[in-house]
């Protein structure tokens, strides 16, 4: 307990930073899993190609293994600078995509297929026809889906730890090995500190999903 409170400032730090992590892959996974979302739901056909091999290929690739391509082989030829912030932040960006992508793709099939046409009949192209009526609703029903997404995302920023990026798991695992005899105080202190971000978000998730329900 001692070491805990003494180093609270690192374990703030280390707070912080996957704080920031979340938040910014968060953002970047949102609106790259809108834009696969719309791939998978246009009428070109290269582009359904293209957004279906991505997802497909993404969610059954380990999350681990995507970090060591961009670590290893995108740092070897410099797209990346190998280790730190940028590179978690792509890997999980690009791996939390395909989710959010799924996510609201099934919101796009829950909005009832007569609305569509409707904003077709009155001479509404594809493109209008999605972003005005079609995906405002999708988002809607998606919202408590996507928080989960989010919610994975937030543990998922554990796994940077292994590549240079000082994090909550970096700051415990630093914390225990300096001071092992108050490890299990340092390890329900650090869960903790990840129940701060995750459980506003399920709390939130729960609240939208009955809003929607009622609107139903």
């Amino acid at each position: 307990m001692e070491t805990f409170v003494n180093e609270f400032g690192t374990i703030w730090g280390g707070f912080l930073a996957t704080l920031s992590l979340a938040a910014a892959s968060a953002v970047l996974s949102l609106v790259l899993g809108t834009l696969l979302a719309v791939m998978r739901v246009s009428p070109i056909g290269p582009l359904r190609t293209f957004g279906t091999a991505y997802v497909e290929i993404v969610r059954n690739t380990p999350l681990t293994l995507m970090f060591f391509f961009w670590v290893f082989v995108a740092g070897s030829l410099g797209i990346l600078p190998g280790l730190g912030f940028q590179t978690a932040l792509v890997s999980l960006s690009l791996y939390t995509s395909a989710f959010v992508c799924e996510a609201l793709r099934s919101g796009v099939n829950s909005v009832g297929l007569g609305q569509a046409e409707a904003a077709r009949s009155i001479g509404l192209t594809f493109g209008q026809t999605l972003s005005q009526v079609v995906l405002p609703q999708a988002w809607r029903t998606s919202v408590p889906p996507l928080i989960s997404v989010l919610i994975a995302l937030t543990k998922n920023t554990s796994v940077a730890a292994g590549f240079a990026y000082a994090e909550l798991v970096t700051v415990q695992r630093n914390l225990m090995t300096d001071a092992p005899g108050d490890a299990l105080f340092i390890f329900f202190g650090i869960a903790l500190m990840y129940l701060v971000i995750t459980i506003p978000l399920g709390v939130t998730a729960g609240r939208i999903e009955k809003k929607v329900a009622f609107a139903r």
